[in-house]
């Protein structure tokens, strides 16, 4: 159980989250230096709240992971494999082009933050439980293993990145990206 933060501790909390997020969403790299500088407090107070720019960046990206493994556990209560897993696929692709945390926590090797190797644990499982409920269902290839889940979705959030137009387009791009992959996934009913 964590003690909770002062009242003046949390604003200055939020404020350094504030201040990553911004940075995050425009692409630069997170440094505590320049997070406590531009969010008007000392080193410090950074440091105190956050060892390093990788716990910043996870807890930046929490709530998005967060609000992906309630999908996932919302997904393995449908019945339907093929829908269920669909689905969830689509939320984790539309996640990894909207929130621009969550690709470089998604990726990495190591977590900071003992709650995200929890929650990208909880993700894998629930993405490997739905593969494998769809493969049994036979609605998917056989052949596709869970360890194939991930990088499928980041090869397409890279295109995204790189050919999916505005950001207001992102999100289209990706799920047009995505419906082709999952027809590729499919797979074909036998003939009658």
């Amino acid at each position: 159980m964590t003690t909770p933060l002062r009242k003046d501790a949390a604003r200055n909390w939020q404020r350094i989250v504030s201040v990553a997020r911004d940075l995050v969403d425009e692409g630069t790299p997170l440094q505590l230096n320049d997070v406590a500088r531009r969010a008007g407090l000392g080193v410090g107070t950074v440091y105190r709240h956050f060892a390093t720019p990788e716990a910043l960046l996870e807890t930046v990206a929490a709530p998005c992971l967060e609000a992906l493994a309630a999908h996932g556990q919302q997904a393995l209560t449908d019945a339907d494999p093929w829908r269920s897993l669909t689905g969830f696929l689509f939320h984790t692709v539309e996640a990894q082009v909207t929130c621009a945390a969550l690709p470089p926590v998604a990726a990495a090797a190591t977590d900071a933050v003992p709650r995200t190797t929890e929650l990208k644990k909880s993700l894998a499982s629930v993405g490997a439980t739905l593969l494998a409920r769809a493969r049994d269902a036979g609605v998917v290839r056989p052949d596709l293993a869970a360890a194939d889940l991930v990088p499928l979705m980041c090869g397409i959030a890279h295109a995204v990145s790189v050919h999916g137009g505005t950001p207001a387009d992102r999100g289209d791009t990706a799920h047009r990206y995505l419906a082709a992959l999952l027809e590729g996934l499919r797979t074909t009913p036998p003939s009658a």
